[in-house]
């Protein structure tokens, strides 16, 4: 017998109003917003915000042998990365296209 998937399917589960429904479900949460954000519960940090009392420790490692750094966008890539040497310095392939 074939079945048709796109016919709405009654069972003895719908014969619920939805009044029954909203008496099942607590209704304290429907006007409430949760300010208080699980994963920065300090608060929320605006752009622009001071952090110059925060310290931060980074490691800085110098050029490495196999690396350059590109003349057009300052970053620094793999030697499999070099375009061409320019008057200003090497440039990466993603600058030269």
């Amino acid at each position: 017998m074939a079945t048709d998937y796109d016919a709405p399917r009654k069972t003895e589960d719908d014969s619920e109003s939805i009044e029954a429904l909203k008496e099942r479900v607590p209704d304290k949460l429907s006007g409430a917003v949760d300010v208080e954000d699980a994963d920065n519960p300090s608060g929320f940090e605006l752009p622009g915000a001071d952090l110059s009392d925060l310290e931060l420790d980074v490691v800085v490692l110098p050029p490495q042998e196999d690396e350059f750094t590109c003349s057009n966008c300052f970053l620094v890539k793999h030697r499999s990365q070099l375009d061409h040497d320019t008057a200003h310095g090497p440039m990466c392939k993603e600058c030269a296209a």
